[in-house]
């Protein structure tokens, strides 16, 4: 080979090293501007962790026969989600949704019947299909001692035996006239009440002998009364369906919430409490 020759052959090698070492310069390049900095990466993470955090109040309105298990899972949510308050409306069922329609600010709404749950998604003011997640059954709370030795539903009939029923458009006032209609027997009451703990209240002050009431409530009230089971009960039995609402002003943490009461945890704080799985 000639000495020209030998010349061009080394240009041309130390052209295609050079342009080697470009092609591989530029990638690394390319590849430093595609991937994102550390900065960047701790942002998202950081923007991914705040969409997840949960703050403000949530608002649930509720049957007055969840007030107690409620009230409990309200400060296991606030717990879990320091930052966050429950606050809870308890009320009969019917005038809860009555609210709602009319207007007022909420969250979520748990009824005691399905019924009463339909007034509000009839009017569009549900976020998706309300699901049951307890049932609850009815019982007899008397007296502590049960001084009246009332044993049976048919003794609500008795003479002289003062009874309380729930109004007729509340849950537990529906479900004590389905049982009522079962057992054959006829009450007269000294009084309807507007939700079942008003009904509970009137044995409790001695104003009545005995009351149509949930077995949850008498469950809550301890010592204060009597529970006194009948068979009739278990026609009667109410399914209480929860749901999100459409205009919730904490539509994340609404959610959330509901959840929880879903949830095992939830189902065993509402089980121990008297209710019966869904």
């Amino acid at each position: 080979m000639t000495r020209s020759a030998r010349r061009t052959r080394r240009t041309l090698q130390v052209a295609g090293v050079g342009a080697a070492a470009l092609l591989a310069l530029s990638a690394c390049s390319s590849s430093d501007d595609d991937a994102p900095s550390a900065d960047s990466t701790a942002s998202s993470s950081a923007g991914s962790s705040s969409s997840q955090k949960l703050s403000g109040t949530v608002t649930v309105f509720a049957a007055a026969s969840l007030k107690e298990s409620f009230t409990m899972l309200g400060k296991e949510f606030e717990q879990q989600h320091p930052g966050t308050k429950v606050t809870f409306n308890f009320a009969g069922s019917d005038a809860l949704a009555a609210s709602i329609t009319g207007g007022a600010p909420a969250d979520v709404f748990a009824a005691a019947s399905p019924k009463t749950m339909k007034i509000v998604t009839d009017k569009g003011d549900a976020s998706g299909t309300p699901a049951t997640f307890v049932r609850n059954q009815l019982e007899i709370a008397t007296l502590p001692g049960n001084p009246g030795k009332i044993a049976s539903l048919k003794d609500l009939g008795r003479s002289g035996v003062k009874t309380v029923l729930c109004d007729k458009e509340v849950p537990c006032g529906a479900a004590a006239e389905k049982a009522l209609a079962a057992g054959g027997v006829k009450v007269t009451p000294v009084s309807y009440e507007q939700d079942v703990k008003s009904a509970l209240t009137k044995v409790e002050l001695k104003e009545a002998d005995a009351a149509l009431v949930y077995q949850s409530d008498v469950r809550a009230a301890g010592d204060k009364v009597e529970g006194v089971n009948f068979p009739e009960a278990a026609k009667a039995v109410n399914d209480y369906p929860i749901a999100t609402l459409k205009d919730a002003p904490n539509a994340a943490a609404a959610t959330a919430f509901v959840d929880l009461v879903r949830s095992a945890e939830g189902q065993k704080v509402l089980t121990e409490a008297g209710f019966l799985k869904p």
